[in-house]
């Protein structure tokens, strides 16, 4: 049996800002590579959150349009998912997707200028043929640098992508000082800045502390330039 496009209210993610009893089922997002917790099917967004389609008939048909995109790229089916910081077009304006401090994703809308690029948290780095070294970001893009050493691409630090090639523009380091978008926690959604990282060494996950006063793991900490990178005006 092939796997299932759709699931039930019950069951589904409490991130995904929907109502549980209006209906039995709503529509699964493919497999991409957000987890299903952080990440929305393009249909859902167009009917549901944004309001731009009032049917998943509609959706369809703007989608067919190929005037929807993720990440610059045209958007093929309604089930495309768009996930954590990712940019998703329709026609001329733009959206990213952030945990609002509900813990729940919301679509902003955001200025076209900054539509041609992303931010990425660094999650791995492995070291392939050649000595090159492979970065895996969060969404599930992978970046090959070459002649890279530790300090340059450290686990855990934000890059900003150029949508329009793929490449890296600019990456900033969780260290002292440095601002941070937190997403998950008891302060999901929520800005921060960075006090200090304490390093763990053994299994247990390094943690991050804050001016403000808290602390959390590094896992829900993502590296921002400024808080302006985070557009915090909820989408109608």
């Amino acid at each position: 049996m092939g796997r299932s496009s759709h699931m039930k209210r019950l069951a589904m993610p409490r991130s995904w800002p929907l109502p549980r009893k209006t209906s039995v089922w709503v529509q699964r997002p493919d497999p991409c590579g957000h987890s299903i917790e952080c990440c929305m099917p393009v249909g859902v967004i167009l009917r549901d959150i944004l309001a731009i389609a009032g049917t998943r008939k509609e959706a369809n048909q703007i989608v067919h349009k190929g005037i929807v995109k993720v990440d610059g790229n045209e958007v093929k089916s309604i089930n495309r998912g768009v996930g954590l910081y990712d940019v998703l077009t329709v026609g001329d304006q733009s959206y990213v997707c952030i945990f609002d401090k509900r813990g729940r994703l919301s679509y902003n809308k955001i200025d076209s200028k900054k539509a041609g690029t992303k931010l990425c948290r660094l999650n791995g780095k492995t070291t392939i043929k050649g000595g090159k070294t492979q970065l895996n970001f969060h969404d599930g893009r992978t970046i090959l640098v070459e002649n890279s050493s530790k300090e340059d691409w450290s686990t855990g630090s934000t890059c900003k992508i150029n949508l329009n090639d793929g490449s890296i523009i600019e990456t900033y380091t969780a260290s002292a000082g440095a601002h941070c978008y937190l997403t998950g926690g008891n302060h999901v959604g929520e800005i921060a800045t960075i006090k200090e990282v304490e390093i763990k060494r053994s299994s247990m996950p390094n943690e991050v502390n804050f001016e403000e006063g808290f602390g959390t793991i590094q896992e829900y900490v993502m590296v921002i330039p400024s808080p302006d990178d985070v557009p915090m005006e909820v989408s109608e």
